[in-house]
C-alpha cells in the first residue's frame, strides 16, 4: 500500500470534488472502509454516487448500519467485514433508539450473496491500526475463546517471546491481520478544501483510522471553511483529527450523511429509514426506492 501524499498547499486545492468525481477514483473489485457507526454519520452523499456509478464486487469494511444493506440490495458487495449491521431503530418504550437489523442486510446474508469475516469491535479496530501503522498484524486478547476462530479458519494466534508474570512461557495471543483499504469514504462536520476537518457531535467513531488505513481517502463534509477558521469552527482544537495527509478528496455535501445522523447539525431520518425496511419483501418497491435515493 502506498503513503497518502499532502497535495495541499496554500492556494486552491485539488483536493475539491464532487461526489461522482470522487466515486469515478474507485475501480470494482477494491476494499473499501466506510466511516461512521451504525446509523451514525454515514457518508451517503458518496454512496449515492456509489450507486449511480458502475462500481461493483467490492469488499466493505465497516462499523455497519444501513449503508450495508443498501450496497447488499444493489448487488455492490463481495465480501463484507464488520463486527455488526445494526441501524438504530426508534424504541417505543423510552422514545430513543435501539440497535436494529436490516432487513436486506440479513435476506442478503441468509441468501449467501456475499461471504463475510465478522469480528469483534476490537479486532476490527486493531486491523486497521496495523494498516495505519504499516505492520503486518498487532496482538490482542480479544477474540480468545470465542467463537472468531470457527468462523475464520484462517485466523492465528501469536506467543509473546516476553516471559509471563511468572517467568513461565509467555502469553498466547490472537494475531489480528492487518486490513489494509485501497480506499476509504467518511463523513465530517466540517472540513477545509485541504482535506483538515473535524468532528462536532459526540464522537469521531474510527474515521481517522479508516483514512489512515486506506491508499485513498474521500472525505464529505456539512461545509467547507476557511482553514484559519476551521478550529473556531470545530469549537475545540482537540476535536481535529482529521488530516489533510489522508485525504485524497474533499466533498462539500450539505446533509451528506442523511437518512444517518450527524449530531449536532440534523437527526437520523427514521421516515426514510421506515421506507427503506417496508420494501425487503418488495423487489419493485426497493428497487424504485434505491433509485429514487440515488440520485444527485
Amino acid at each position: 500500500m502506498i503513503a497518502p501524499v499532502d497535495t495541499g498547499g496554500p492556494g486552491p486545492s485539488p483536493k475539491v470534488m464532487t461526489p461522482d468525481e470522487a466515486v469515478g477514483r474507485l475501480r470494482s473489485g477494491m476494499t473499501v472502509g466506510i466511516g461512521g457507526w451504525g446509523s451514525r454519520r454515514k457518508p451517503m452523499a458518496l454512496l449515492r454516487a456509489v450507486l449511480r456509478s458502475d462500481v461493483t464486487d467490492l469488499h466493505v469494511v465497516t462499523y455497519g448500519g444501513p449503508e450495508v444493506g443498501i450496497l447488499a440490495a444493489a448487488g455492490r458487495i463481495r465480501h463484507l467485514t464488520f463486527p455488526f449491521v445494526s441501524p438504530d431503530v426508534p424504541n417505543p418504550l423510552t422514545g430513543g433508539s435501539v440497535p436494529g437489523l436490516d432487513p436486506h442486510f440479513r435476506a442478503a446474508r441468509q441468501a449467501g450473496a456475499f461471504t463475510c469475516t465478522e469480528l469483534d469491535e476490537g479486532m476490527l479496530l486493531l486491523g486497521l491500526q496495523a494498516a495505519a501503522w504499516r505492520v503486518p498484524f498487532l496482538p490482542t486478547r480479544v477474540g480468545l475463546g470465542s467463537d472468531v476462530f470457527r468462523l475464520d479458519p484462517a485466523l492465528r494466534t501469536v506467543r509473546s517471546p516476553y516471559p509471563g508474570p511468572d517467568g513461565g512461557e509467555g502469553e498466547e495471543l490472537v494475531a489480528q491481520p492487518v486490513i489494509a483499504l485501497d480506499a476509504a469514504l467518511v463523513h465530517l462536520n466540517v472540513g477545509d478544501v485541504r482535506g483538515n476537518a473535524a468532528f462536532t457531535g459526540p464522537d469521531l467513531y474510527f474515521d481517522d483510522l479508516m483514512l489512515e488505513a486506506a491508499a485513498m481517502g474521500y472525505l464529505s463534509v456539512e461545509r467547507v471553511v476557511p482553514t484559519e477558521d476551521l478550529a473556531a469552527t470545530a469549537g475545540d482544537i482537540t476535536r481535529l483529527r482529521i488530516s489533510r495527509l489522508f485525504v485524497t478528496g474533499v466533498v462539500e455535501a450539505p446533509g451528506g450523511a442523511r437518512p444517518t445522523e450527524c449530531s449536532p447539525d440534523y437527526d437520523r431520518d427514521e421516515e426514510w429509514q421506515a421506507r427503506w425496511f417496508a420494501t425487503a419483501k418488495d423487489p419493485d418497491a426497493r428497487a424504485a426506492l434505491l433509485d429514487e435515493w440515488s440520485q444527485p
